[in-house]
């Protein structure tokens, strides 16, 4: 008997649960969001302020010597951006870029030393952003920036999307020689 009153009291506590929610959801969707400290401002105040500031399309450049290190660098800025809810659209890697550098005897100009490095750069595409999470996917950019790279933040370019792809270079050969031997068949035919 106990368990039983305990049952329908659970039941009409849960049917009442859920007529609360459904009459709140419903008010909440034909009224604006107001927060707690907007209680005694006038409606026509809180529709007045302005939106806050979206970011189109941004690039999170990181550059290193360390091509695994950068890349669990980058696999860590994107599994926090997309904790935040930032929208990530694409990651990349560039070609690696090849220095050469020289070191010098002191107070000479003979080379003591060659080295020949290469910079690796992986990419992290995030679209949509507020500014209030750009600043904090920025903090936290940084904290996981390993020793000896870089984070460079730019809009998106034409140049950054050219830049990726690795010219190839026996495919720009054989146009040269189509071009040297006169075009091909329908660049032909278009001309007569």
């Amino acid at each position: 008997m106990f368990s039983s009153r305990i049952s329908s009291l659970c039941k009409i506590n849960h049917i009442l649960k859920t007529n609360w929610v459904i009459r709140s959801t419903a008010v909440i969707q034909n009224q604006q969001k107001r927060l707690k400290a907007d209680l005694y401002e006038p409606d026509y105040l809180i529709s007045m302020e302005p939106d806050e500031p979206v970011y189109d399309c941004l690039n999170l450049q990181l550059k290193g010597y360390d091509f695994a290190v950068l890349e669990a660098c980058q696999a860590e800025i994107h599994r926090v951006a997309d904790i935040m809810g930032v929208q990530v659209d694409e990651c990349w890697a560039t070609p690696a870029q090849q220095l050469k550098v020289q070191r010098y005897k002191p107070r000479g100009t003979v080379v003591d030393a060659e080295y020949n490095l290469n910079v690796y750069e992986r990419n992290v595409q995030v679209v949509d952003v507020p500014a209030w999470a750009l600043g904090t996917l920025l903090r936290l950019a940084r904290a996981y920036l390993p020793e000896g790279c870089t984070l460079n933040v730019h809009e998106h370019t034409v140049d950054h999307e050219e830049i990726r792809y690795v010219p190839d270079n026996e495919l720009l050969e054989l146009k040269q020689q189509l071009e040297d031997m006169g075009g091909s068949r329908q660049e032909n035919k278009k001309r007569k």
